[in-house]
């Protein structure tokens, strides 16, 4: 494909690739940047792109690779200045919350109807919490991984509307 071409079908994709950015950055001003550098790393690479195959899959594809990276950048850089004398910078580590009866008894609640799943349900449901990807689960419980997704699925489903209350 020429680079005329190339870029005239890229540019075609604009509006596409602005909804799909908004989707998924839900900022008007970070979509756009994430928008900028999908077109900046499109055209660095236009000849890794095969003729043959979906630009808009293509480009679409760089802009989630994009976006997905750039979150785990933020989410590893979460530092904050400290204005001691020193200036030296303290880690921010996950979200803290505060143990509270509240939470807490929400908690036991929603374990409690986690248990009160049939164990086929309730064992890849579990697993799958506990990180496990869905082929190890097949794996390890002697499934089809299909039958793990559609469990882990309909144990999502029940839970979701035992604890409406809870949402």
């Amino acid at each position: 494909m020429a680079t005329n071409e190339f870029n005239y079908q890229l540019l075609n994709l604009q509006s596409s690739l602005e909804r799909f950015a908004l989707s998924l950055t839900s900022n008007p001003e970070e979509a756009r940047d994430l928008l900028q550098e999908t077109y900046l790393k499109a055209l660095t690479y236009k000849d890794k792109f095969e003729e043959s195959t979906n630009l808009k899959a293509w480009a679409f594809t760089i802009m989630r690779n994009t976006f997905i990276n750039n979150y785990r950048r933020n989410v590893k850089r979460k530092t904050t200045n400290d204005s001691t004398d020193n200036q030296y910078y303290i880690n921010q580590g996950g979200e803290h919350t505060q143990d509270t009866p509240e939470i807490r008894y929400s908690t036991n609640e929603i374990n409690k109807k986690i248990n009160q799943l049939s164990d086929e349900f309730r064992i890849p449901f579990q697993m799958h919490t506990q990180g496990f990807k869905y082929k190890e689960i097949a794996e390890e419980l002697n499934l089809k991984i299909g039958t793990v997704k559609s469990r882990i699925f309909f144990s999502r489903q029940k839970l979701m509307k035992e604890l409406e209350d809870y949402r």
